[in-house]
């Protein structure tokens, strides 16, 4: 899925450093390209009366039960 709606958390870019055992200095650990992707799920949350249909990370859905 894409993002959370409350907290706009969304997909990052980072990388996987693949780090070899021995070798000499020349060859260096490759490095590859990946993404990170938030947890998010269908909800669900009534809003003024209202049933409203959302798309929430964990983090979110942990700070809605404590309220």
């Amino acid at each position: 899925m894409a993002a959370c709606d409350a907290c706009l958390k969304k997909t990052t870019f980072g990388r996987h450093i693949r780090h070899t055992h021995g070798g000499r200095w020349e060859r260096k650990a490759v490095h590859k390209s990946r993404t990170f992707q938030p947890n998010v799920a269908k909800h669900r949350i009534m809003l003024g009366g209202q049933f409203i249909r959302l798309n929430l990370c964990t983090r979110c859905l942990r700070t809605l039960v404590k309220d």
